[in-house]
Order: C-alpha cells, then sequence, then structure tokens
C-alpha cells in the first residue's frame, strides 16, 4: 500500500478496510476472534477532513500525542459531530453504510504526558496511554480526586531497555501497577510498549513477547482486577507482528493517512541592496 499522502476519501476508505482486514487476519492467526483488537487511529499527521472522513467511516477511537493537537482536534471534531447529531445520519457524506458513522467519538492520550499537563489533558481523553512513573500517576490520583469517576491509564513499559524509550523498567512494573492499585481515582487498564525502530522482526518481537509476558505475570497476580485487559503494543509498520506477540490494542497512523506533508523549504530572507555613501 502506498505511504504517499492520502487526500480523498476513496484512498481513505481502501486504507481503512485494508488496515481492517488485516487485524482481524492476525488477530485469527493467533488463534483470537477478528474483532478482537482495538485500533486507536493516530491523528496526529491526519487533516481534519480526514479525521471527519473516518468517523464517516463509522471509527471512533482516536488518539493524539500532543497537548495543543488534542484540544483543537477535539473542539474541531466536536462542531462537526454535533451538527450531525442535530441533523441526523443523513447529514453524513462518505460513508460505508450511513448507520455506522459515528456519533461520538473517544480520545486517547498516546504521547509523554508532563505533570503540568494532567488538569488540561484528562477532561479531553477516554483513556491515557503513557504513564511512565509513579510520581506521573500520583499527579493523576491528585486530579483524580476533583472527578466523579476514575481515571483509566495504561502503565508505559520500556522493555527494549533503550535509553531513549520512556517506560518503567520491566523488574518494576508489578511493584508499580500493585502501587497505582490502591489509588482510588486511578484504573489501571492494561500495558503499553514501543518497540525500537529497526528492521530486525527478531528484536521487535522479543520486545513484544516480553511486554505480553509482563503483562500475563500482572493478570496472573490478580493486579489491576478485572479492569487489566489493555495490551497496546504495535504501531503502522509492526501492528501484525505485535497482535501475533498478544496486542489487543494497536496505534496505526501513517498507514491510515499517509506520510505527512513535506514542509515548504525555507526561504532566506531578502537583504536590500547597499546603498553606496554619498560624500559631503
Amino acid at each position: 500500500m502506498t505511504t504517499t499522502r492520502m487526500t480523498t476519501s476513496q484512498q481513505l476508505r481502501n486504507a481503512y478496510t485494508e488496515i481492517t482486514d488485516r487485524i482481524a487476519n492476525a488477530a485469527i492467526r493467533a488463534g483470537r476472534a477478528a474483532n478482537d483488537v482495538l485500533m486507536i487511529a493516530v491523528t496526529k499527521s491526519a487533516t481534519p477532513d480526514q479525521i471527519r472522513m473516518l468517523v464517516d467511516l463509522g471509527h471512533h477511537e482516536l488518539g493524539e500525542s500532543r497537548l495543543d493537537q488534542l484540544e483543537k482536534r477535539v473542539a474541531t471534531l466536536e462542531e462537526y459531530l454535533s451538527r450531525k447529531r442535530t441533523l441526523g445520519a443523513g447529514s453524513t457524506r462518505e460513508t460505508i453504510d450511513p448507520a455506522k458513522a459515528a456519533t461520538h467519538v473517544r480520545w486517547h492520550m498516546i504521547g509523554n504526558l508532563q505533570r503540568n499537563k494532567v488538569k488540561h489533558v484528562v477532561p479531553l481523553v477516554h483513556m491515557i496511554h503513557s504513564v511512565n512513573s509513579l510520581r506521573l500517576a500520583e499527579e493523576l490520583q491528585n486530579f483524580g480526586n476533583k472527578r466523579d469517576e476514575p481515571i483509566d491509564v495504561l502503565l508505559q513499559v520500556n522493555a527494549s531497555g533503550e535509553s531513549s524509550k520512556s517506560g518503567v523498567a520491566v523488574p518494576a512494573v508489578s511493584h508499580l501497577v500493585e502501587q497505582m492499585d490502591t489509588m482510588l481515582n486511578l484504573r489501571v487498564r492494561g500495558l503499553m510498549t514501543m518497540a525500537p525502530l529497526t528492521d530486525d522482526v527478531e528484536v521487535v518481537r522479543r520486545t513484544f513477547l516480553r511486554t505480553a509476558e509482563v503483562f500475563n505475570e500482572v493478570k496472573s497476580e490478580n493486579l489491576g482486577g478485572e479492569h487489566f485487559t489493555a495490551l497496546s503494543m504495535g504501531m503502522s509498520h509492526d501492528f501484525e507482528l505485535a497482535i501475533e506477540c498478544g496486542a489487543n490494542v494497536v496505534r496505526i497512523g501513517r498507514a491510515l493517512f499517509g506520510e505527512p506533508p513535506e514542509p515548504p523549504p525555507e526561504v532566506p530572507p531578502e537583504v536590500p541592496p547597499e546603498v553606496p555613501e554619498v560624500s559631503a
């Protein structure tokens, strides 16, 4: 499938159908149900119109990694969905089935979250995928005191051991989940990891399998309770392998929306010509 920028509804429809089929087939190969895997559509490089098209196709799980972008996306899409709810299904443009077009969506925060941004992010999202420290968990717990329901989170695991990756070291996962379990305003829904950027499939596979192993260890210890069900692994380039290794949540951006456009070349500022000095 091409990774050039996708701008038309037909291109996005084709990409969406292909990705959902590949997800279903990967789940079946792993001995699971075709609908066992949740896809988060990462809208980082999508245009507003592409996001609307995707929602009109019936998709309602969306992810963003930056607060400023998240705020803009949420406001713009909510205005569109509000109009749809008012006008009814007939207002939907390009759909596979108008009855399937989403009228509500759930946003996920998938990027690093700074503690001072918690109060801005939490009201906008269904789940935070990137809790990577006890201090961040405590900040979320403190903010959760002001809410009527717990905050759903995933604990980010650094299963590859890369110093450039955020996340909790594998040996600390069970202990941290146990600590977070005592926080009444947090609900630990599972684990998330990111594989190394490498062409070595076996390195990626080991990362996914190690995270799945830790996930199952936590479940076997009955940490997180009945809500501990999500294992988020895999992106556009490796989601099928992740599913085969146990993932039931994948994050797909480029394979849906294409590569982001190249930034325009910088044009050096014009330098005014020198005016020769005129002697008196």
